[in-house]
C-alpha cells in the first residue's frame, strides 16, 4: 500500500503530457491534463492520475518536401520514466480477461508535495497478442481498438486504484469522455455494496454524486460513440443497457452523454464553450471554467531569470504577474530576444535554415485540424506580399501534426508548403517537425506574435497562446475560445474578424468561403494597420502591450487559478452540501 492513498480525487485522462520524450500525449488535452496535474501538486489538491501507457506513442513525424506527412511510432524506454508497480487487475473484453499493470510518475512540487499517475499497461504475457497491443498507441486503430482502450481506462483505472488501496476517493474527474466507462465501474461496486446485482435508481445517483465532467468538443462528431452491437460484442451484456436514457444517445453508446447523465458537475472549458454545449446539450446544466497553463512549465528560462528579478513569487502566486508592469521595457525586450535565439538556434540545427532575428516572426503551432486553417495566413497571397513590401519583412513559423487518418488534415500541411515555396522570394516560412512540449516551449516564448485562426466558434479553449502571454508574446487571433475573454484590442493583442455574437452555432454549415475570406481580410489589416507597424516603428509601445499580456493574461489564465476554481465549484462542493464527510 502506497503512502499517498488517502487521496480523495482521482483525475482520469486518455492523455497526459508530463514531459517532452514521454510520448502519452498528442496534443492540446494532453498538455492541458500535465499542467493541471503539475498545479494540484503545488496546491497540495489530494488527487492521483490515472491514464493508458502507449508504448508507440501518438507518431513521430516526418514531413516530405512537398509537405506529405509520414509517420513512425515512437521509441520510448519506459522504465528510463516510471516505476512498474505490484499487483494486477484484469477486465473482461469479448469474453475474456485482459490483465493490467500499473506504471507509476511521480509529479513533484517545489516544496515536495507529490500527485502520482498510474499509467495503465496490458503489454503483459498473460494477454493474448491482440491485447497486448491495446496499451500501445494513442487515437490509433478503429472503433473497436478505441472502446477496448476506454474499457481499460475507465473500468480498469478504477479497479487498479482500488488494487492499489486508494479507497478514500469520492470525486472521479473525467478529463473528456473517453473515461466515461468507469461510472460502469462505480455502478458495480455501489450494486455490490448493496448486495445486489442489478443496477438502480439509487446507484444512479450514488454514483453521479462523485463524479465530476469536463467536456471540450464543440462539434457533435468529435463525441466518442459506438454501436451498441459493437459495444455487445466487446463488453458484453450488462444491466446498466437496460436503461438507455442513461448511456445511449441515437442508438449508440455515446461517451460523452453517459459522462454527462452521471455527473453531479459538467464544465465547459471557456465561457463561450460553456455556452455553446449548454446549446448542445439543452438538458443538461453546464457550468464553465476556463482553461489555463502552468506557468513554471511554460516560462522560458530569459523570463524566469527576469520575473525572479522582480517577481520573486511568480511561481506560487500566479496572480503577482499582474506586478509584470513595472519592469524596465529593455530588460523585457532582451529577455525576449534571448528567447527568440534559443528558438532560431534550434530551427537552424534541426533545419540548417537560418532566420533573422531583428524580422518580425509569427507563431503557429497546433494540430493540423481543417478548422484551425492553418492557411488561412495565405489566402491572399498577393495581398501578402504587398504588405511585406510596404509595410516590413515577416518570417513565419510553423509546427503541428495531422491525425494519421485525416488526409484532409494532411492535405492542409501540403498547401502550407505550396505557400512556402511560392512565397520564397518574398516571406521566409519554416515547418518545423514533430511537434511536442520541448517545441512548443521554444515557439510559444521565441515568436514576437501568435497566431490563432480557428474557424469559429469551434475553438473549445486554446492554450497555447495563454502560454505565449507568459513570455510576452501578444496573440493575434479570431475571436473564440479562451481569447473572447483574454483579448482587449491594442491592449493585450489584436483581434481578427467579427465579434464572437457574429459566429452562430450552426454544426450542418458546410461553405465557409464567405467566413474564410472574411477572416482573412481582417487578418490582413490588422498586420497592415496595426501590428507590423507597431514592431517596426514604435517598439516601445509593442513592449507595453508584451507586459499587459502578461500582467493580464498571464496572471489569469493560468492552471493554479483552474484547479483553485475546480476545487470550490467542483469538488470541495460536495463537502459543502454535507455529501462526503
Amino acid at each position: 500500500m502506497n503512502h499517498d492513498t488517502d487521496r480523495s480525487i482521482a483525475y482520469f485522462s486518455m492523455e497526459i503530457a508530463l514531459e517532452s520524450s514521454m510520448p502519452t500525449y498528442s496534443g492540446g488535452l494532453g498538455a492541458l491534463a500535465g499542467d493541471t496535474i503539475r498545479s494540484a501538486a503545488d496546491l497540495r489538491v489530494p488527487m492521483v492520475g490515472v491514464c493508458l501507457l502507449y508504448r508507440k506513442g501518438y507518431f513521430f513525424q516526418t514531413l516530405q518536401q512537398d509537405g506529405q506527412q509520414l509517420e513512425q511510432p515512437t521509441e520510448w524506454v519506459v522504465e528510463n520514466f516510471l516505476t512498474k508497480t505490484p499487483g494486477k487487475v484484469s477486465v473482461m473484453i469479448e469474453g475474456r480477461q485482459v490483465f493490467i499493470e500499473a506504471w507509476r510518475y511521480e509529479a513533484v512540487s517545489r516544496k515536495g508535495f507529490t500527485i502520482p499517475v498510474y499509467f495503465l499497461d496490458t503489454d503483459l504475457a498473460e494477454n493474448s497478442d491482440e491485447d497486448r497491443k491495446l496499451t500501445y498507441h494513442l487515437y490509433g486503430g478503429d472503433s473497436k481498438y478505441r472502446l477496448c482502450q476506454e474499457i481499460v481506462l475507465g473500468i480498469g483505472g478504477v479497479k487498479m486504484l482500488r488494487a492499489l488501496g486508494y479507497s478514500h476517493i469520492n470525486t472521479f474527474h473525467m478529463n473528456e469522455g473517453h473515461a466515461s466507462l468507469l461510472t460502469v465501474e462505480l455502478l458495480d461496486e455501489s450494486c455490490k455494496e448493496a448486495g445486489r446485482t442489478d443496477i438502480n435508481q439509487q446507484d444512479i445517483e450514488k454514483v453521479r454524486k462523485m463524479c465530476v465532467f469536463t467536456t471540450h468538443t464543440p462539434v457533435p462528431a468529435g463525441h466518442d460513440q459506438f454501436p451498441l452491437s459493437l459495444v455487445e460484442q466487446v463488453l458484453g451484456r450488462h444491466s446498466i443497457f437496460e436503461m438507455k436514457n442513461i448511456f445511449c444517445h441515437e442508438g449508440n453508446l455515446n461517451m460523452t452523454y453517459l459522462a454527462l447523465n452521471l455527473s453531479d458537475y459538467v464544465n465547459g472549458v471557456a465561457k463561450k464553450h460553456g455556452e455553446i454545449s449548454r446549446l448542445m446539450f439543452a438538458s443538461h446544466t453546464i457550468d464553465a471554467i476556463t482553461n489555463g497553463v502552468y506557468a513554471p512549465y511554460w516560462v522560458s528560462q530569459p523570463f524566469q531569470t527576469l520575473f525572479d528579478r522582480y517577481i520573486p513569487n511568480w511561481r506560487e502566486d500566479n496572480f503577482a504577474f499582474r506586478y509584470a508592469l513595472n519592469i524596465p521595457t529593455g530588460e523585457v525586450w532582451d529577455a525576449h530576444l534571448k528567447a527568440k535565439k534559443q528558438l532560431f538556434d534550434f530551427i537552424t540545427q534541426e533545419t540548417n535554415i537560418a532566420l533573422d532575428i531583428h524580422t518580425f516572426t509569427i507563431g503557429f503551432g497546433r494540430r493540423s485540424a481543417t478548422y484551425k486553417r492553418g492557411d488561412l495566413l495565405f489566402r491572399n497571397p498577393e495581398r501578402l506580399r504587398r504588405i511585406v513590401k510596404e509595410g516590413g519583412k515577416i518570417q513565419v513559423i510553423y509546427a503541428g501534426k495531422a491525425h494519421p487518418k485525416d488526409q484532409e488534415g494532411k492535405a492542409l500541411i501540403q498547401r502550407i508548403f505550396h505557400a512556402m515555396h511560392d512565397l520564397k522570394d518574398d516571406i521566409k516560412i519554416v515547418y518545423l517537425e514533430n511537434y511536442d512540449l520541448k517545441l512548443a516551449r521554444l515557439m510559444t516564448s521565441g515568436s514576437d506574435i501568435w497566431l490563432n485562426t480557428p474557424r469559429p466558434p469551434m475553438e473549445a479553449s486554446g492554450t497555447s497562446g495563454m502560454k505565449a502571454a507568459l513570455n510576452g508574446v501578444p496573440s493575434l487571433s479570431i475571436l473564440d475560445g479562451w481569447w473572447i475573454e483574454g483579448c482587449i484590442e491594442g491592449v493585450t493583442g489584436w483581434s481578427i474578424g467579427h465579434s464572437h455574437e457574429d459566429y452562430p452555432y450552426d454544426p450542418d454549415q458546410h461553405d465557409f468561403t464567405k467566413i474564410d475570406d472574411e477572416d482573412a481580410d481582417s487578418l490582413y489589416n490588422k498586420l497592415e494597420g496595426a501590428v507590423i507597424p507597431l514592431y517596426y516603428e514604435n517598439r516601445d509601445e509593442f513592449i507595453h502591450i508584451m507586459l499587459n499580456s502578461i500582467a493580464l493574461n498571464g496572471s489569469f489564465f493560468n492552471t493554479h487559478r483552474m484547479v483553485q476554481q475546480y476545487m470550490l465549484n467542483a469538488y470541495l462542493r460536495f463537502r459543502a452540501m454535507g455529501r462526503f464527510e
